[in-house]
């Protein structure tokens, strides 16, 4: 059951994203989440040292990562085949979890 909500995670967030981003005024959408990649990445280690925890293949044309750091800030960004970046998501208190006992 768990493994069925990850993979349908990336699709959730990208539904979400662009409903978000549809549904505001357009003085609103003026506002930049995106970046190319190597800025973004850049900004993430130098403002809140975050490093990659995660990636995951989205489809063809995007790839989610993950960004945490010990401090528990955390940022999750999409990337696209054109080395462009966007913040999705980002929180404070990640924690990461070890999985214990057999796979499911």
């Amino acid at each position: 059951m768990l493994s069925n909500m990850l993979r349908r995670l990336p699709l959730a967030i990208l539904a979400l994203a662009s409903v978000s981003i549809n549904s505001q005024p357009a003085a609103a959408q003026s506002v930049v989440n995106c970046a190319d990649r190597t800025k973004v990445v850049e900004f993430l280690a130098r403002q809140y040292d975050e490093k990659q925890t995660a990636v995951g293949f989205v489809n063809p044309k995007a790839v989610m990562e993950l960004y945490a750091a010990d401090s528990g800030t955390w940022t999750l960004i999409i990337t696209d085949v054109s080395g462009r970046s966007c913040v999705i998501l980002a929180g404070k208190s990640w924690e990461s979890i070890i999985p214990v006992g057999p796979k499911a």
